[in-house]
Parts: C-alpha cells; sequence; structure tokens
C-alpha cells in the first residue's frame, strides 16, 4: 500500500430520519401568522378589549392625542380610534372573506367548464373572460356599486366579489386542461358521472393547491378596495365604522394636524395586508416546490 494514503475507517452512518430533518417552523411566515391570528382574534372579541363605545360621538374630546384615556386618541367626532380599529376590523375582514370566497366560487366554476367544455365555447368564454380583465376593475366595481344603491357590508362584498374572479378562472382553466385527459377524469364521465361531481371528487383537491396563493390575494385586494372605495367617498356609509370609513377623514385630519387620525389606522391596515401578503407568498411557494418534486 501506499504510504501517502491511510485507511482510517467508514464513517458510521447517520441515525435514520436525520439527514433531511428541519425544525417545523423553517421557511413559515411565522410572524406573519401571529400578527393576522392576533387581528382575527382581536376583532372577533373586540367587546372585552374596547375601551370606548366605537360610535359614540364625544365632541368635548374631539381630534383628542392619543393619551391615557384614549389609547390612540380620537377622531374629528370624538371617537375613540382604538376601538374602532378592532370593531372596524370585523367590518373590513368580513368584506375581504366574502368577497374572496364569492369570487373564488365563480373562477372554479367557469374556469372548470371552460376547460372541460368543447374548444369553440372554450374560446368563446376565454375571449368573454379577457374583455372582461380588460375593463378597469376600480372604475367596474363603482358601475356596479351604483347601480345597487346605498352601500351595506353585502352589497360590497357581492360587487367586489363579482368582479374579482376573472384572473383566478384563467389558472383554474389552466389545471382543468392539463387534467381532463387523465384516467379517472375519463372514467368518471364514462359513468355517468356530472360536472359538479367530478369537479367537486376529481379537480378541485388537484388544482385548488395552485390557487390558494390567488384567494389570499383576492382577500387582500376586496380589503384594499373597501378601504379605497371608502376613501374616495364612495365606499361604506361615514355611520358604518370599517377602516375604510376611517381613513376617509384623512383629508380633514391632514389639514387641522391630527396625524394620529390617519396615521395609526393606515399603519394598522397595512401591517394586515402585509401580513396577508407574506402567508400568500408563502403559500405559492409551498405550491411550486410540491409541484417541482412530483
Amino acid at each position: 500500500m501506499d504510504e501517502r494514503f491511510a485507511l482510517v475507517g467508514v464513517r458510521p452512518a447517520s441515525p435514520k430520519g436525520t439527514l433531511n430533518k428541519r425544525p417545523w417552523y423553517r421557511g413559515k411566515p411565522l410572524l406573519a401568522f401571529a400578527f393576522l391570528a392576533l387581528v382575527v382574534l382581536g376583532c372577533l372579541f373586540c367587546p372585552l378589549i374596547m375601551t370606548h363605545d366605537p360610535a359614540y360621538m364625544d365632541l368635548s374630546n374631539y381630534a383628542r392625542r392619543p393619551d391615557r384615556t384614549f389609547l390612540f386618541g380620537t377622531d374629528t367626532m370624538g371617537r375613540d380610534i382604538f376601538s374602532m380599529i378592532w370593531y372596524g376590523g370585523r367590518v373590513s375582514l368580513a368584506v375581504g372573506l366574502l368577497a374572496a370566497a364569492l369570487s373564488a366560487l365563480l373562477a372554479v366554476v367557469v374556469g372548470a367548464a371552460s376547460g372541460l367544455a368543447p374548444r369553440w365555447l372554450d374560446t368563446c368564454i376565454m375571449r368573454l373572460t379577457e374583455i372582461f380583465l380588460s375593463v378597469p376593475s376600480l372604475l367596474l366595481v363603482m358601475l356596479l356599486h351604483a347601480a345597487l344603491g346605498k352601500a351595506t357590508v353585502w352589497s360590497l362584498a357581492l360587487v367586489l366579489g363579482l368582479t374579482g374572479w376573472a384572473g383566478v378562472a384563467k389558472v383554474v382553466r389552466t389545471e382543468v386542461l392539463t387534467l381532463r385527459r387523465s384516467e379517472y377524469i375519463l372514467a368518471a364521465r364514462a359513468a355517468g358521472g356530472g360536472f359538479f361531481h367530478i369537479l367537486r371528487r376529481h379537480l378541485a383537491p388537484n388544482f385548488f393547491p395552485s390557487i390558494m396563493f390567488m384567494v389570499v390575494m383576492n382577500v387582500r385586494g376586496a380589503i384594499v378596495a373597501e378601504s379605497t372605495l371608502s376613501f374616495l367617498g364612495v365606499g361604506l356609509p361615514l355611520e358604518v365604522v370599517s377602516w375604510g370609513s376611517m381613513l376617509s377623514l384623512a383629508q380633514t385630519a391632514l389639514t387641522s394636524g391630527a396625524w394620529w387620525i390617519i396615521l395609526i389606522p393606515g399603519l394598522f391596515l397595512a401591517a394586515t395586508l402585509l401580513a396577508v401578503t407574506e402567508i400568500g407568498n408563502w403559500l405559492r411557494g409551498s405550491s411550486n416546490k410540491k409541484h417541482s418534486n412530483l
């Protein structure tokens, strides 16, 4: 044997299951989950933490700076901003969740129908979808919103849901086109399975992870749209406390120097949207990783 080399032995094998083991929290947006959970719990149980009635107008304390009595100050009508944030969060989150659920339902039905339809019908549906996407979303929301009359939480969620499905529908249609020739889909259709049976049992479980990111982003988009409409003065009425209606006082707050009226709710809304975005990006990365491992 060459003296320049020495056999030092075989490296002992690592215990089973420890080579690729990684902490469960690695790569997960724990801070975003924690903050969003805090917001949701605070909004659900807001009567336990509110210090004042969010709708009560204490004109003797209007535009009051944050102090021990009013933790986040008061607005120009004397309402407690701390209580309004938690109480109004229920309205904004309800609008976002309802609108996202409705848009996801429409997107799944339209996208799956287009993917399973004959080529000519698929082309017609997609051209109509593209025409729908070409119309500015905010203009379409304002048009439908005005047609429904007085704004309510339900009507606003309905309008946002009816205008936010087209992008998700195109993704669903692409996924269905790759699945329609699968043997289990052909077998289900040959056995007489209807459209909704095939969609619920065979298609949705396969493509739903791919659209989770877009569904979460629709929640964020609906909250932003509600805030934008209220800021423009065409959203929910001022007496309906929401994050958007609080931001509608921005012009008065800036001209009067009451920075806390716009800054504190704005930071709270921005942090919530950032948390939702981080969770959506994590869902997209998880979905892409699963597809890459197939």
